[in-house]
């Protein structure tokens, strides 16, 4: 009995949280009814005023005074829906339920109410009906299907329990059509906020897609750059190999010391080799397969190849024009790289969304650094259809540029073309840890 009993108590507190209340419910955004002024519903409302006042007070013999509170109750409710659809529910109840006990001594035979629709009348049927699928659309399913048995539980003590002498029954068709308002509302409610998920969804799935790009690309850099170090420490190791020879009669210190200096040199050397091959493997967690033979030790790119470069660009259909300006110096190997890098991505750009245009790369080797601009002309021909993995080129070369504490710029021309400017400064990132880059793509 216990137990019954804090499952009646535990009910009953449902219920009152769920239909007790005042709270605000507006229509979202989303819904099919927001299409619809809300003149539209006020309209509506009247025509249910105008249509049960007279059925009250002609059909039934209610007073215009009651007639009319009652009319205007289930009326109202149906306005009130739009912004508080479980106290309209209150409301609609409630004016079915005093008008059906003010109708209910007219329903006998000689009575002035003989014959009428009863409890519901049928401007209080679509009132209601209104309401619940106001309701259904903004409330969980739960409590729309607390405020349907509710209906149910009152039109049941109304007609079953309570009944009349002489009336049309109308409680069957007001719980049949009021079930189908609750499922469609409920459906529309599903429906809306599937599709609010979904965009949700997509928008955490774009974000983890770009975040993983740029991990990846951060990857990729992070190992062409360790390639650059594992070439100056083999540099290194060699050196302290060689330095003894040259002097003549070296002391022991100094082979010591050099020694010392070869032995960590390839000691570096092997766990930055290591490492790579970590990085390299698209399953690191795998054993080496020697049918796939030893990682690619080739020398990565520097602007040297950059005539190269060109002339495949060329061979593929894109005319090219290259021109170098400023006193060539020595730049280190990271530098040069993100320059070749940029260059070489930014004529990909182009030849995958300007087709028929023309290129022009522009070096401008400065005192501070080295300035990189590619520009385009408008396309002749439509571009591609975009590549599922396309669009984040731009991401991979302002990487490189903010790496090495420079800043990178992509912009359209007002010609129809398109321009991207790096500068790369020759000292290296500036000391703040987080470098800034610009884009005004």
């Amino acid at each position: 009995m216990r137990y019954g009993g804090n499952r009646a108590r535990h009910w009953a507190g449902v219920l009152r949280d769920d239909l007790w209340t005042v709270r605000a419910d507006p229509l979202p955004p989303s819904t099919w009814l927001r299409w619809l002024p809300h003149g539209i519903v006020w309209l509506a409302a009247f025509a249910v005023l105008a249509a049960g006042l007279p059925q009250l007070q002609e059909r039934a013999g209610l007073a215009f005074g009651y007639a009319f509170a009652v009319a205007l109750g289930q009326s109202g409710a149906m306005v009130l829906g739009l912004w508080r659809p479980v106290l309209a529910w209150w409301l609609s109840m409630t004016a079915t339920v005093l008008g059906a006990v003010a109708v209910h001594h007219m329903l006998v035979p000689d009575g002035p109410g003989r014959g009428f629709t009863w409890p519901w009348t049928v401007a209080g049927m679509a009132a209601h009906l209104f309401v619940l699928l106001l309701l259904a659309l903004r409330v969980p399913g739960r409590v729309a299907a607390e405020a349907l048995a509710l209906t149910a539980l009152v039109t049941y003590v109304l007609q079953g329990l309570w009944g009349a002498r002489d009336y049309q029954s109308t409680g069957v068709l007001v719980l049949t059509l009021s079930s189908v308002a609750v499922v469609l509302g409920a459906a529309l409610r599903g429906r809306r906020e599937a599709r609010t998920a979904l965009a949700r969804q997509t928008t955490l799935t774009a974000e983890e897609r770009a975040r993983r790009t740029l991990l990846e690309e951060r990857s990729r850099i992070a190992r062409e750059l360790h390639d650059v170090v594992a070439h100056h420490m083999s540099v290194i190791s060699i050196q302290a190999q060689v330095a003894p020879h040259l002097v003549p009669n070296p002391p022991d210190e100094l082979k010591e010391n050099l020694a010392g200096i070869r032995e960590n040199a390839l000691e570096a050397l092997t766990e930055l080799r290591r490492v790579l091959g970590v990085l390299r493997s698209e399953h690191p967690d795998l054993p080496p397969d020697p049918e796939r033979g030893p990682a690619s030790h080739a020398p990565q790119p520097t602007l040297d190849r950059l005539d190269a470069l060109v002339a495949n660009t060329r061979a593929a259909g894109l005319t090219v024009t290259t021109e170098v300006t400023g006193g060539r110096r020595s730049l280190t190997p990271g530098l040069e790289l993100s320059a070749y890098r940029i260059v070489q991505e930014a004529l990909s750009n182009v030849l995958r969304h300007a087709p028929g245009a023309h290129a022009r790369v522009h070096l401008t080797h400065r005192p501070q650094g080295l300035h990189v601009e590619v520009t385009n002309s408008r396309p002749l021909h439509p571009p591609a259809a975009p590549s599922p993995g396309a669009g984040h080129g731009l991401l991979g070369m302002r990487e490189r540029a903010a790496m090495l504490g420079g800043t990178l710029t992509a912009h359209p021309l007002p010609d129809g073309g398109y321009q991207v400017t790096a500068f790369l400064p020759a000292d290296g990132p500036p000391s703040s840890p987080h470098p800034t880059t610009k884009d005004q793509a």
